[in-house]
């Protein structure tokens, strides 16, 4: 019997239903696990995403391009395919992309992770034949903090630094890791502002229901922002920028998984990091694919191969799935999310 999925010149693709799930390219009908640029780009005929995500799946391919959504847990026909979306709990609207025909049924994960996050819906695990799973985080040394130690850890800083009269600034991609973030916060610490990439998202995941602390855009022209109080989010393209002057004295932090490596974050030139990821961590991943009671494993985004073999010493078949963009890797931008139309010096237009 022929897979369900294939992988093509143009991404990961159904023959049966005749539509991609997260296109490289432009096709006629593409099914979008979520908004960041890696998995989400302009130009097909037709999108379909989970309900959650329209907004910002909108900021990102633009205001013309026809999307349709789906709840999550509701299932459609495709040309007799059955597709369901199902939450990932990576960021706002994110969903797993379940295919069923002829007896296969295939999940397609996009990125996800299992830890708590108020900012979106929580992982879902979905039963199937075979599971494409991220590896971003695909090997055993990558295990998450609490997020309350973690949360717990951001307001001292930001704590200490407002008593020594400095402004916080942390970086955190512009669309799911600057909203959560934000999550962590004490608003009782101080006034808290953004950059405008990331407060165009911020006022879409308020206007999806998500409830976050108050958050000011900076004022255009402004001279001097916080008076040495203020926590500052922006993407990790401002750093170094002509935007962050407004702010005074800053102390700087970056907000990722790979703040784990005490290399990175020297080499980055931070004065703190803070481990924060949208990804899931090693044990999340080998809990979320033995969730699914899937026998057979195709690991993306990451560290592939590496966890296709652990994966086969377990007794799985399990092998590494090629894709054009490698995702979050040490010690870049990540997931492209902050490449918004407004420049970083315009950021507070």
């Amino acid at each position: 019997m022929p897979d369900l999925l294939e992988l093509t010149p143009a991404g990961l693709y159904c023959p049966r239903g005749d539509f991609y799930i997260d296109p490289w390219r432009r096709v006629g009908r593409a099914i979008i696990t979520h908004a960041h640029a890696d998995h989400a780009r302009a130009g097909s005929d037709r999108y379909l995403c989970a309900a959650p995500g329209k907004l910002v799946l909108r900021t990102r391919i633009g205001s013309s391009a026809p999307i349709d959504t789906l709840p999550y847990g509701e299932s459609l026909s495709i040309n007799g395919v059955e597709v369901s979306l199902h939450p990932a709990g990576h960021v706002l609207g994110s969903a797993q992309v379940r295919v069923s025909h002829g007896g296969q049924t295939w999940v397609v994960t996009g990125d996800y992770k299992l830890e708590a996050d108020p900012t979106c819906a929580a992982f879902e695990p979905v039963r199937c034949d075979v599971f494409v799973t991220e590896s971003t985080f695909g090997l055993p040394v990558y295990r998450w903090p609490d997020p309350a130690s973690v949360a717990a850890e951001i307001n001292a800083w930001w704590r200490a630094n407002r008593d020594a009269g400095r402004s916080s600034v942390i970086f955190a991609y512009a669309l799911g890791k600057a909203q959560r973030v934000a999550a962590l916060l004490d608003p009782s610490i101080g006034p808290i502002v953004a950059h405008g990439a990331v407060m165009k998202m911020v006022e879409h995941y308020r206007a999806s229901g998500v409830r976050l602390p108050p958050i000011d855009r900076v004022p255009p022209r402004a001279r001097r922002v916080g008076d040495g109080r203020a926590m500052v989010l922006a993407p990790p393209s401002a750093a170094g920028s002509r935007w962050l002057r407004v702010f005074g004295e800053t102390s700087e932090a970056m907000a990722s998984g790979w703040m784990m490596l005490r290399g990175v974050r020297r080499r980055r030139g931070f004065d703190r990091g803070f481990v924060v990821s949208d990804h899931a961590d090693f044990p999340g991943l080998m809990q979320a694919i033995a969730a699914t009671g899937a026998r057979r494993v195709l690991a993306t985004h990451g560290f592939a191969d590496s966890l296709a073999r652990l994966l086969r010493e377990r007794g799985l078949d399990a092998a590494a799935l090629a894709t054009k963009f490698t995702g979050e890797t040490v010690g870049d931008s990540g997931d492209d999310d902050d490449d918004e139309s407004t420049s970083v010096d315009e950021g507070a237009a």
